[in-house]
């Protein structure tokens, strides 16, 4: 018998801790680093050659949405074919535990407006076979899994368990209640919990809102709640807190819990959030984040926003224009009630006048709407196939001046005839390269945001580490490689706790990705139906990675899945 289970040959290491890269084969055996050095290749039951190629842990994705993905894809697709063998589930306190039967389906609702997950996909793919906390992690447990996941413990949830959600969203919590909510989140953490997660984004500007179109249930925390929880982290002595929301919110919550905290999110000056929303200087906020951390003494992480924003929006499942009452109203309901709304003549210079505020943009991102293209229109409609070859390939500004009509007019007629069933692609939102090298370089960044499984249809940021490596390392020299895999491995694990993860060192899990550095790349946008109940999303597949291996297991073979599933449910505390 072979002495290795796998063998990388010839590969040039960046372990992931800002070591000078070396020449050093790679012996992995029963899950975990063997061995570094010279070894030959006759003691590897398989053999990978990783000549010209580079060895390196695999990425520590930290701002997920597969709550319910990981109970149909197993890999957590998009980031499991770019290079992410970790994922941290249950960001922005968006979750699906605890919750009583009677209540599954508002969560689910929740989370198809809020994250842009089908909610029919969610109905037909989640197993639901939890009611607490501590029971959904076995239920990840015991789910096959081609990544390893950690996940935070969501406040969402605990609000509608304990209180309900529109008592706490009219009168907030008691003492009481919180009282048992602050309990149900030790209990979550004794079980496995990483920490505590929350949105707490106001109702002002918000693009991130419940299915009904008020602000999620812990966007109007209070002070009092906030400390609450922080406090109940610091009797814990362990764990992370992630917020979506202000940054002095996020140093409130580090000073109260003694805590690491990751906040989102810094991005570059004239770029967007990962919900198209275009950010403040970036400058100033490093400035800020540089004097918490040193001047006070707290520990403020930030997830960086590295990845060029291009979307595609189908106005059936939109929300990136509700901080427009006219747009969020017309937003709302079924699809039927949504295409009347769209039809309704009364309702148009409401939705003009929103665009010209946008001096002619649209979304949060503010693309310009002229240059917005109609990708695709799949209806029923027996004139389908006559609006396809009318529409498809044209910018609205093309089509708006053939039909002599507004930007606006001309977008939801189209939209209108195709049953809201229409793709219109924008532009691409390039960065400046200096920009991106200051965020990235920023002590505290973190970068990724790749909100996998959450706005399917719209973006595909789960792309951010080839993003990292090939576009921004490769052609714009940002930082070195050996930088890069420090801050999407070794660093995000750290400041979510994984004890033994994000770098590559003898006696260490093997979760290794080997890529040509020439190569990487994400492949052009395509849309897969591939996800329950016939639903579909928008993906970016990668080109360039040779193997992805978790926990000593290949998982990807040149892009092409193997059908391993080697992923481990990782209870913080014991991982």
């Amino acid at each position: 018998m072979a002495a290795y289970d796998i063998v990388i040959k010839g590969g040039t290491v960046i372990d992931g801790l800002r070591t000078p890269r070396y020449r050093a084969d790679v012996a992995i055996k029963d899950g975990k680093i063997a061995q570094i050095g010279l070894v030959d290749a006759s003691e590897g039951a398989e053999v990978v050659d990783a000549s010209g190629k580079i060895v390196a842990p695999g990425v520590v994705d930290i701002h997920t949405h597969y709550d319910s993905q990981i109970f149909w894809d197993p890999w957590c697709t998009m980031s499991g074919w770019h290079g992410v063998t970790t994922v941290l589930i249950g960001n922005c306190g968006f979750g699906f535990a605890p919750c009583r039967p009677e209540d599954q389906d508002r969560a689910m609702l929740s989370l198809s407006r809020n994250e842009a997950v089908p909610v029919k996909t969610m109905r037909a793919g989640m197993p639901w076979d939890w009611v607490s906390y501590p029971e959904f992690l076995d239920s990840v447990d015991r789910t096959p899994k081609g990544v390893n996941v950690m996940s935070l413990v969501p406040l969402a949830p605990l609000y509608a368990y304990v209180v309900g959600v529109d008592k706490a969203k009219a009168h907030r919590a008691s003492d009481e209640e919180l009282e048992v909510m602050c309990r149900l989140l030790v209990e979550g953490m004794e079980a496995g919990g990483a920490g505590w997660s929350s949105q707490i984004s106001g109702d002002l500007y918000n693009v991130q809102l419940d299915h009904d179109g008020t602000p999620m249930v812990t966007d109007m925390m209070t002070e009092r709640e906030v400390t609450a929880f922080s406090r109940a982290l610091r009797t814990i002595g362990r764990g992370t807190t992630q917020i979506t929301g202000q940054l002095e919110t996020a140093a409130l919550i580090a000073r109260e819990s003694g805590r690491p905290i990751i906040w989102n999110a810094l991005a570059p000056t004239g770029s967007v959030s990962q919900h198209g929303e275009s950010q403040f200087p970036h400058l100033a906020t490093i400035d800020r984040l540089e004097e918490l951390n040193r001047k006070d003494g707290l520990r403020v992480f930030a997830s960086a926003q590295i990845v060029r924003f291009q979307s595609e929006i189908v106005l059936d499942n939109y929300n990136l224009m509700d901080i427009f009452p006219a747009w969020k109203d017309a937003c709302l309901g079924t699809l039927e009630e949504k295409i009347a709304k769209f039809s309704d003549p009364g309702r148009r210079p409401a939705l003009r006048a929103a665009v010209d505020e946008l001096e002619g943009g649209f979304g949060a991102a503010r693309y310009p709407l002229a240059e917005i293209t109609v990708n695709w229109i799949t209806s029923d409609a027996k004139d389908a196939p006559a609006l396809k070859e009318r529409y498809e390939g044209f910018t609205i500004g093309e089509i708006a001046a053939r039909e002599g009509k507004s930007l606006v007019d001309a977008m939801l007629d189209i939209a209108v005839a195709g049953d809201l069933n229409v793709g219109f692609g924008t532009t691409m939102i390039d960065m400046d390269t200096q920009a991106v090298r200051e965020v990235t370089s920023c002590s505290v960044a973190l970068p990724g945001i790749s909100d996998g499984g959450a706005h399917t249809k719209f973006v595909t940021t789960g792309r951010f580490a080839t993003e990292l490596l090939g576009h921004w390392v490769r052609e714009h020299e940002i930082m070195s490689l050996e930088e890069a895999h420090w801050r999407l491995s070794a660093y995000p694990a750290m400041a979510v706790g994984l004890r033994d993860r994000g770098s590559i060192a003898e006696g260490k899990p093997a979760d290794v990705i080997v890529y040509d550095p020439d190569t990487v790349d994400a492949l052009p946008q395509e849309r897969l139906f591939d996800y329950p109940a016939g639903e579909w999303r928008l993906v970016q597949k990668a080109v360039g990675y040779d193997r992805i291996i978790v926990n000593g297991r290949t998982t990807f073979v040149d892009g092409v899945c193997t059908d391993e599933t080697p992923g481990e449910l990782l209870r913080h505390g014991t991982a």
